[in-house]
Parts: C-alpha cells; sequence; structure tokens
C-alpha cells in the first residue's frame, strides 16, 4: 500500500509539473500573439509582411543616402580666401584685393580673385580639376588653393 501511495504521489507531482509548463507555455504563446491575430500562422505571416516592409524601406534609405552622399561631394567643401596688397610699397590699393578658393571633395572648383586700386577693381575667375588649373595662379591663388585644399583633406 506505500508504495501505491509513492506512485501516486510521484504520478501528481509529474501532473503538476506538467500542468505549469503547460501554463508557462501557454503565457509564451500569448505573448507571441499580441496583437490582432488570433493564430501562429496570422502572427507568422503579419511578421513577415513587416519584415518585408523594413526591408524595403533600407533599401529606400540606402538608396537616398547614397544618392545625398554623391551630390555632397559636389557640394563646396573647402574655401580659403587670402587678401593682398598687389601694389606693394606706393601704398594705393591696401589689403582690399583677394583670391579665394572654392573646392568640392571632388578635387574641384574655381578661384575667384580680385585686383582692387583706387582707379577700377578686376575679378579673375579660374576653373580648378583635380586641384589644378590650366590657368597660371599667382602667389595668392596658390595658398588660397593649397589652404583650401588642406581643409578638405583635414575632414
Amino acid at each position: 500500500m506505500s508504495f501505491e501511495i509513492y506512485v501516486l504521489g510521484a504520478l501528481a507531482l509529474v501532473i503538476l509539473i506538467f500542468f505549469i509548463w503547460i501554463i508557462w507555455l501557454q503565457n509564451k504563446l500569448g505573448k507571441l500573439l499580441i496583437g490582432k491575430s488570433k493564430s501562429l500562422d496570422e502572427s507568422f505571416g503579419q511578421l513577415e509582411n513587416e519584415i518585408l516592409e523594413l526591408k524595403k524601406f533600407k533599401n529606400t534609405a540606402e538608396s537616398t543616402f547614397r544618392n545625398h552622399d554623391s551630390r555632397l561631394k559636389k557640394t563646396v567643401a573647402g574655401v580659403e580666401t587670402i587678401r593682398f596688397n598687389p601694389f606693394k610699397g606706393d601704398g594705393s590699393g591696401g589689403n582690399q584685393s583677394f583670391a579665394t578658393a572654392f573646392l568640392n571633395e571632388e578635387k574641384n572648383g574655381v578661384i575667384l580673385s580680385s585686383m582692387y586700386s583706387r582707379d577700377h577693381v578686376s575679378i579673375f575667375s579660374k576653373p580648378i580639376k583635380n586641384f589644378k588649373s590650366e590657368y597660371e595662379l599667382t602667389n595668392e591663388e596658390k595658398e588660397a588653393l593649397t589652404k583650401a585644399q588642406n581643409s578638405i583633406n583635414e575632414k
């Protein structure tokens, strides 16, 4: 008789453990099925749709970032201005003349320079390709170009 009590006690313990396990699994399944779905298949279907939407968004975002990155490389990234007096010694003009370099990350841009005197102002523009100009640069223009190039390389 005592053996039967031990067997019934062990069986009751196993049933209690299974009952607790079933409740635990039911809670886990309930958390998985939170939302409008009523079955596991519907939940997986909704999750699959959401994953597809996220992949589409990721692809769109990557494309947009690539587009913005290529456009940003063409914008002005380095600007430097050098002021100078082209008429050293005679006092006319002062430091009103300048050379300004505008460069982008693709090593292209323009140098604008002006020569100021009391009588007139001359403005020059020289295109830059690959940090070089096909036109001869003055010392001030070279200095502005070098400083603008260095400011881009520091980024």
